[in-house]
């Protein structure tokens, strides 16, 4: 009997206690949140050392292809052919390397064909030429040359200065009224330039100009080594000619009558 009425009375608390929660507006003052990481159950597990070695030993080896010799055509033989055009332009490179001594490297910033026009009759009148080549074709042949240290200035759209004698001044200031040119090295007589080195060497003066210094030199320093050379033996034939009229008789007799009058 007293458990009825307890187990009643508990059932009317649960009931109560069920209103009073779900009231609209109203929350709790505490509330029992869990925290901690889930336990994760999708990690593969191990595969044992035995069957390991079962799925090692069991791996499907597919066969070698067997392909008879000379069925298809090797792909490496192919990238390391040239074509007839190439082995053409290379050659028309080995000859303006061989002929020109400067080789200037510039670098082509979207220039229209008009713009590249008026640039080559500028520079054709002071004998300077502009050529293109492909990059891949100018890299290929400087790497088998003593040029190969040109390669790195080859990125991009670039366009070749070549002139048979070098003539920088020039090329700098026909560059100066092309913007779309951006000057990148040059080769030449044989040595390699930055564009630094590329403006010092045009500061330098002609050839010309220094034969006719160093000849002007070297005569200057003739005539002071001739003068210098004649000067001693002249010296020496006045001092001995001195000497020889102090000796002499004549001028003894003549010192004489001098210093009487002169008393």
């Amino acid at each position: 009997m007293l458990a009825a009425v307890i187990r009643s009375c508990l059932y009317r608390a649960v009931q109560v206690f069920q209103q009073i929660w779900f009231l609209p507006g109203w929350l709790p003052l505490a509330q029992h949140v869990r925290h901690g990481s889930k336990a994760v159950t999708r990690h593969r597990k191990p595969m044992h050392i035995l069957r390991q070695k079962l799925m090692a030993v069991t791996e499907y080896i597919p066969p070698v292809r067997v392909i008879p010799p000379g069925a298809y055509e090797s792909q490496t033989k192919q990238a390391q052919e040239d074509t007839a055009f190439t082995l053409l332009l290379k050659k028309n490179l080995k000859n303006l390397f061989q002929e020109s001594k400067m080789i200037a490297v510039a670098q082509n910033n979207a220039s229209t064909a008009e713009d590249m026009m008026i640039l080559k009759n500028r520079l054709y009148k002071h004998g300077i030429n502009v050529k293109f080549f492909p990059n891949q074709v100018t890299l290929s042949f400087l790497k088998g040359s003593i040029y190969s240290n040109m390669a790195p200035l080859f990125i991009g759209p670039t366009v070749l200065f070549v002139s048979k004698e070098p003539k920088v001044s020039e090329m700098l200031k026909t560059l100066r009224s092309s913007p779309q040119m951006t000057l990148l090295g040059a080769c030449i007589d044989n040595t390699l330039l930055s564009v630094e080195g590329i403006v010092n060497y045009s500061k330098l003066p002609t050839m010309t100009v220094v034969q006719g210094q160093l000849l002007s030199g070297l005569m200057m320093l003739t005539s002071h080594t001739s003068s210098m050379l004649q000067h001693h033996p002249a010296h020496l034939s006045a001092l001995l000619q001195q000497h020889i009229k102090q000796q002499s008789p004549d001028s003894s007799m003549e010192a004489g009558p001098a210093a009487e009058k002169a008393t």
